[in-house]
């Protein structure tokens, strides 16, 4: 595969749903001007994220729509050439989920329910039950949600699985227990970084990490949208304001470049890591 131009957005999404697909519009605009390929919008673009993770009003929740809804058969009509991976929260079947659905103008590419909840989450998500890769125009890939991230298995099954690139959505605020004056210097600030880098290193692989800006109720979101690329090197960011991070790169070349001599997914002994996944914290 040539190289390939992928942006990944830092944007604010609230809760007028209208207004979302408008901001969609715009920032698939500006990826389309950059070139892009692929573009990889934040967690919950479609109707905004939590207000309160500690507890959740359940009168001020994110509006829940389908999966077949109006509001993503119209960015399904924006994307066109693009592939485009964004989120919401999906209702079906009774149940809420924090989901991800990646979509080119074809239609619909891939689904994600997010499997790793934060407390706040659990009170109002269902947990989602499946990691799994999938293929698109623009290569085999996976998505997780935000706090999946923190978990080194799900970005390693994801790998495990065939996926070169990740996209990773994120509605991640800053530290809520120990707010730093500055974003930088922020616990969560750091950590966001920290994983990012870290999930592409370790599997070797292209890693797309979008982000909510702005503020929701008591949250403050840090944006640090990035492209990161197979050794764990930051290609393109932003900071805590909104903006596309756009990186090109020939991801096959350097996947299979990082993994000419060390190849991580290969060199794995999983006959020994069993007793640790299958072990209770203490």
């Amino acid at each position: 595969m040539a190289a390939l131009r992928i942006a990944a957005a830092a944007a604010h999404f609230g809760r007028d749903l209208p207004r979302s697909v408008e901001r969609i519009g715009m920032v698939i605009a500006a990826a389309r001007k950059a070139g892009a390929g692929l573009v990889v919008l934040p967690d919950a673009a479609l109707g905004g994220y939590l207000a309160d993770l500690r507890s959740p009003d359940p009168d001020a929740l994110p509006p829940a729509i389908a999966p077949d809804a109006l509001e993503i058969r119209r960015v399904i009509a924006m994307a066109g050439e693009l592939v485009v991976c964004f989120g919401y929260t999906e209702k079906f079947a009774g149940h809420r989920w924090n989901s991800a659905v990646c979509v080119s103008g074809d239609g619909v590419l891939g689904r994600y329910r997010k499997v790793h909840q934060p407390p706040g989450e659990a009170l109002v998500y269902s947990p989602g039950d499946r990691l799994a890769a999938f293929d698109t125009p623009v290569g085999r890939l996976g998505m997780l949600i935000d706090y999946d991230k923190t978990f080194p298995e799900a970005a390693r099954t994801l790998a495990l699985d065939g996926a070169r690139i990740v996209a990773c959505l994120s509605a991640w605020p800053a530290s809520v227990t120990q707010r730093a004056e500055r974003l930088t210097n922020d616990r969560q600030s750091r950590l966001f970084d920290l994983y990012d880098c870290a999930r592409a290193a370790e599997n070797q692989i292209v890693w797309v990490s979008a982000n909510q800006t702005g503020t929701m109720g008591g949250l403050r979101f840090l944006g640090q949208a990035k492209v990161v690329g197979p050794g764990g090197e930051i290609l393109a960011r932003t900071w805590a304001k909104a903006g596309l991070a756009v990186a090109e790169i020939d991801v096959d070349a350097e996947v299979d470049r990082a993994r000419l001599v060390l190849h991580h997914l290969a060199e794995r002994r999983p006959e020994l890591y069993d007793a640790t996944v299958l072990a209770e914290p203490t």
